[in-house]
């Protein structure tokens, strides 16, 4: 035991010294004048906060399948059940308090950064477990974004219910992709799928008459129970803080997209979770490791590869309602390829088939340029940087996926 605790403490500094060579020359050295100025509080915290989630990803707690009784039980060293939900309850808690702290810039770079876990998660249930490269992830990011937009101006949608009709219309469109790439592999799939997003993303553009074109569509601001969070009602409800004889604060909008969006996070890291456990999920992993055996087995390819795309990308609609109520306007711009590819790369970073690893890498590839901002001339060098080293020391992402096993005879 205290010879894997010492490798792992090895692993955990050797990544926490990977990070402060990274991030140290960046914001660590500031030029004033002609002289270099060193600061090295934020490389110092990074390099610490790496260190510190890379030993406890380690004590993740993993179950283990014991061959004799056929039941789940904790593996060795590792915290059980009990403990691995109150550890999450503890976290959802602390992430439900951020509101507390009465910061509007701290609240708006939270939502982005669970925005982008929220479509980490989408694209890892198609890249990560059925093992389908897709390059026009964010198509189904417009398309969630554009019917909340669109639904409110032409039907008088709500945001209520623009998340489910958001949920299945990006599942449909999901499922419409399906079809043509059923007999596709490899590049071969990503140039369709890339072709895809930008066919999308085109349509938007070029449709002036329905979308607005280039000149976008405005979103109206989410309500609940009637309460709008305006200091005067325009959409036919009451003001918040007129309800609660409050002093009107843009910070309740903020605190509300947050605190529905990180519910919706959470039960989708739920719900996948439950989802790899089940059959379906089974079989993502089946086709994703051969598809030829996985047809052997007498399962259905067809209904399989439909079912990740349409799951996936239901997760990014939402995703997209989530951007458009927070930004109260979409456009096409927003829409590009670099974000499709800013997506894969969470997912691989943090680990193919990884919930944990992909919820990090998004918050890591979010939250970091934010500290970097007086540095923006070298995020995407940074950015490239970090992709190559991670990809040499980690080659299956920051948290490669586990998955139960039987252990053998005399081990």
């Amino acid at each position: 035991m205290k010879q894997n605790f010492g490798k792992r403490l090895l692993g955990a500094l050797a990544a926490g010294f990977v990070t402060l060579i990274l991030c140290g020359p960046i914001s660590g050295i500031r030029l004033d004048g002609y002289e270099f100025e060193s600061q090295f509080k934020i490389p110092l915290l990074f390099a610490a906060a790496v260190t510190l989630l890379r030993l406890l990803s380690d004590f993740i707690p993993w179950e283990r399948v014991q061959a004799d009784s056929g039941e789940l039980q904790p593996g060795p060293e590792r915290f059980g059940a009990l403990s691995r939900t109150a550890f999450a309850l503890a976290i959802f808690l602390v992430a439900a308090s951020l509101p507390l702290m009465g910061s509007k810039y701290l609240l708006s770079i939270s939502i982005v950064a669970l925005i982008y876990v929220l479509l980490g998660l989408g694209l890892n249930v198609v890249v990560g477990f059925a093992g389908l490269l897709d390059l026009g992830f964010v198509g189904f990011f417009a398309v969630g974004a554009y019917g909340y937009a669109l639904g409110a101006k032409y039907l008088g949608l709500g945001f209520w219910g623009a998340l489910p009709a958001a949920a299945l219309t990006a599942g449909l469109f999901g499922a419409i992709l399906g079809f043509p790439v059923l007999r596709m592999h490899g590049d071969y799939l990503a140039i369709v799928t890339l072709g895809f997003g930008e066919i999308i993303r085109l349509v938007l553009n070029n449709w002036l008459d329905f979308t607005g074109g280039p000149n976008g569509v405005d979103a109206p601001p989410p309500t609940f129970l009637g309460w709008e969070f305006k200091r005067s009602a325009t959409q036919g409800g009451t003001p918040f803080h007129e309800v609660f004889h409050l002093d009107y604060s843009p910070l309740y909008l903020d605190s509300f997209v947050y605190l529905a969006l990180l519910s919706v996070v959470g039960l989708s890291i739920y719900g996948v979770s439950r989802l790899r456990r089940m059959p379906i999920g089974r079989a993502w992993e089946a086709l994703r490791e051969d598809e030829i055996a996985c047809r052997s087995l007498g399962l259905n390819h067809v209904a399989i590869k439909l079912s990740a795309f349409s799951i996936g990308a239901s997760i990014g609609g939402l995703a997209g309602v989530f951007f458009a109520a927070y930004q109260g306007f979409v456009s096409p711009v927003s829409f590009t390829f670099f974000e499709s590819a800013l997506v894969l790369a969470i997912v691989v970073l943090g680990g193919m088939g990884s919930l944990v690893g992909v919820v990090l890498a998004a918050l890591f590839l979010t939250l970091l340029p934010e500290l970097l901002r007086e540095f923006s001339d070298y995020r995407i060098l940074v950015f490239g940087i970090a992709m190559v080293l991670i990809m040499i020391w980690r080659p299956r992402g920051l948290i490669r996926m586990r998955r139960p096993y039987f252990p053998q005879e005399g081990a």
